[in-house]
């Protein structure tokens, strides 16, 4: 399983970002999905979980109503939509795959992305 991260960049505070993640093989519906971030100093939080159908969603508090998580099984990829960005959203976001949902956990993660760097100015 090789996941690869895209979309990240430099925005403005109040600004919207799109993330995606691409999932190589044909086995992505086995997995449930998940984003997680990282700021230099600081573990690895998680942000975001979707099951494997899509059918649920699980967020961290501090990004509910303002961030998006879905998935295409048909086109393999998991977006995170990223509205009314703050500046304590900075860092870099990583897509993770895992057997158990939500993933939530760093301990359930089972295959990791390389990351994607979102800077918010304020």
């Amino acid at each position: 399983v090789q996941l690869q991260a895209s979309g990240g960049g430099l925005v403005q505070a109040g600004d919207s970002l799109r993330l995606s993640c691409a999932h190589s093989g044909r086995t992505f519906s086995r997995y449930a999905m998940g984003w997680f971030r990282q700021v230099p100093g600081k573990e690895r939080e998680f942000v975001a979980a979707i099951s494997r159908t899509g059918s649920s969603t699980y967020y961290v508090d501090s990004v509910k109503g303002r961030l998006t998580i879905s998935r295409d099984n048909a086109k393999n990829t998991v977006d995170l939509q990223m509205n009314s960005l703050k500046p304590e959203d900075t860092a870099v976001y990583y897509c993770a795959a895992g057997l158990s949902h939500p993933v939530a956990d760093r301990t359930l993660v089972g295959y990791w992305g390389q990351g994607t760097l979102v800077t918010v100015s304020s």
